[in-house]
């Protein structure tokens, strides 16, 4: 079967395919030939700059949990703090997962 066959069995232009072809070989259409979606370029920095912002915004929330748990460790060193927990408040694995799906895309 050739290239014109095909070209004429779907109503397109024979040279089309082969610039196509050409494309395809030369490297050009890498990301269609593995199955990845292609995204416009903006909506690519877009996307570095939500994560960006997302990984400060986690940096600093991390640094403020150190300083927590720096702060526990000294009050209860100076027996300031309970080492039992407080009344009413209980923290789980599942509340954290509930922040996690809040920052999801």
């Amino acid at each position: 079967m050739s290239m014109s066959y095909v070209a004429r069995k779907h109503g397109i232009c024979a040279t089309q395919i082969f610039k196509w072809k050409k494309l395809k070989e030369s490297g050009a259409l890498t990301a269609v030939g593995s199955e990845e979606e292609v995204l416009p370029l903006s909506q690519v920095r877009q996307l570095q700059d939500r994560i960006r912002r997302l990984e400060a915004i986690l940096g600093r929330k991390t640094e403020e949990v150190e300083i927590l748990k720096e702060a526990v460790r000294i009050g209860r060193e100076k027996k300031l703090i309970s080492h039992k927990p407080l009344r009413g408040i209980e923290v789980s694995n599942e509340s954290c997962r509930g922040f996690a799906d809040r920052l999801a895309f």
